[in-house]
């Protein structure tokens, strides 16, 4: 090895680096599944079949609980449905995914009853996603202003 060899590799591997300026690569922003001003579009409800089975976040699915299945929210994301035929509201948590493509979200029975279209079989709602606390006070409150089925 010769001195014009070490040299060389000094010179290469200890000289500061010139960095150059390319132009940053824009990064687009990662869109998020929520719907801040509300979205619209067709609201359907679950079969029976699923009762029992568990949802996308591990829940046990339950026809007499708020909860719903949609593509266009976050799970875990508490959301207000409005029917727009009867201005009829209702509060449910986003518990699930579904495979129907055509649909904004699939309710639970007991949120399709409370909107007045189970005879209908879907509804054309608008949702708009509200914050836990507000979502979970308002599930509550629904609960607790339920009717008992048996005396209907």
């Amino acid at each position: 090895m010769g001195f014009d060899f070490v040299l060389w590799s000094w010179l290469t591997f200890m000289a500061p680096i010139q960095q150059q300026n390319l132009p940053k690569a824009s990064v687009a922003p990662k869109k998020e599944i929520t719907a801040e001003a509300g979205k619209t579009g067709v609201a359907s409800f679950y079969h029976n079949k699923f009762e029992g089975r568990k949802t996308a976040t591990g829940e046990v699915f339950d026809n007499d609980k708020y909860t719903a299945a949609s593509n266009f929210f976050k799970l875990g994301t508490y959301v207000k449905v409005t029917n727009q035929s009867n201005g009829k509201v209702v509060y449910v948590k986003v518990n699930d995914r579904m495979g129907h493509p055509s649909r904004m979200i699939d309710l639970a029975e007991v949120a399709a009853q409370d909107l007045k279209f189970i005879a209908k079989g879907t509804a054309k709602v608008k949702i708009e996603s509200v914050s836990a606390a507000e979502g979970k006070r308002q599930i509550l409150a629904q609960k607790e202003s339920e009717t008992p089925r048996n005396e209907l």
